[in-house]
């Protein structure tokens, strides 16, 4: 009996060591952490607050020292972005991107850095910058020992162009840079940051999209796709971020939703419930995957905070899931 039960646990030993070696879907809810506000908490009382909640990854728009100090030894996986202000310099000097890693990344070795964003929703002639920032941004890291932080570039949703969902392309603005970039993120096994929000879609077109199906509580199929039924929007808009990724011979490109959220005030349909109710079913959707691709995936909400210096529309200052003096803005479970 002992010499079968050793056995056994021999067997069970190996089998699980076996399963160890098999690679699992992600699926990981993050918030992103932005300070465009006079009022908000100390980088160190923000990352008790993400670890009090058992929120596993961050994602920052800049270089925050203070954030990646705070960081340091927390096992809070990041997003960092490089400000768009920064590409022209990364795309046209090589040693600007490996000073960057330097004083950004290697002097931070207790932040868990999973990707970097070079440029967030990127316009004009900048984009022509992005691929080589990309480029010279992951020939620094390699050279630094750290070709494990994947880099990539965060965009928006209007990058995309087509319905339904099957029929997505990158833009006719978009595709000649975007089309490259596919195909880059392609060889180097990185994923395409998306971001992706059906609030915007909704107040855009509700005469076509109804609140139910934007806010994850639609009771059935809402749109028909070949084998393919949809029955919330934010499926639908991934989805088409990877049918463009495959009309750009890309096919393998994950997405990772590097921004999504509902406004808790300031305009149409903002509101605190839609608000909880959409970020709460985006916490509990992520570990179905979509219809084109199921199984889980990685989405950021937006944002920690509601950030009273935010400009444009009045709902800017209304995304966060918390207030500045760290009490909840709606009731969420993570």
């Amino acid at each position: 009996m002992a010499k079968h039960g050793a056995a056994s646990m021999l067997t069970l030993a190996l089998l699980l060591g076996v399963l160890a070696l098999v690679p699992t879907v992600v699926q990981s809810i993050g918030v992103c952490y932005g300070v465009i506000g006079n009022n908000l908490p100390s980088a160190s009382d923000v990352v008790q607050l993400y670890k009090s909640k058992g929120i596993g990854a961050m994602r920052i728009y800049f270089a925050d020292t203070n954030a990646l100090q705070a960081l340091s030894g927390s096992n809070i996986d990041l997003i960092m972005d490089v400000g768009n202000e920064n590409l022209g310099a990364l795309a046209s000097d090589p040693s600007s991107a490996s000073t960057w890693v330097q004083n950004n990344i290697q002097a931070f070795p207790g932040v868990s850095f999973r990707y970097i964003a070079v440029g967030n929703e990127v316009s004009g002639g900048d984009t022509q910058n992005i691929l080589p920032a990309m480029q010279n941004m992951n020939n620094a890291l390699s050279a630094a020992g750290l070709s494990n932080i994947k880099v990539s570039t965060s965009v928006s949703q209007g990058v995309t162009a087509g319905f339904p969902p099957s029929a997505g392309t990158f833009s006719s603005d978009a595709s000649s840079y975007m089309g490259p970039i596919a195909q880059y993120l392609a060889s180097t096994g990185a994923p395409l940051l998306a971001n992706v929000y059906p609030y915007f879609s909704y107040v855009g077109n509700q005469a076509q999209i109804g609140i139910n199906y934007a806010l994850f509580t639609s009771p059935g199929t809402v749109v028909q796709d070949g084998s393919n039924a949809y029955q919330n929007l934010f499926d639908a808009l991934v989805d088409t971020f990877y049918s463009a990724l495959e009309s750009a011979g890309a096919g393998s490109v994950p997405i990772v939703v590097s921004e999504s959220g509902w406004p808790s005030d300031g305009g149409t349909a903002a509101s605190a419930s839609n608000a909880q109710t959409y970020n709460q079913n985006l916490i509990n959707h992520v570990g179905q995957g979509t219809p084109k691709r199921p199984g889980g995936m990685e989405a950021y909400i937006f944002a920690m905070f509601n950030e009273n210096q935010k400009t444009g529309a009045e709902t800017e200052k209304h995304f966060g899931l918390f207030n500045p003096d760290q009490s909840p803005a709606y009731s969420i479970n993570f």
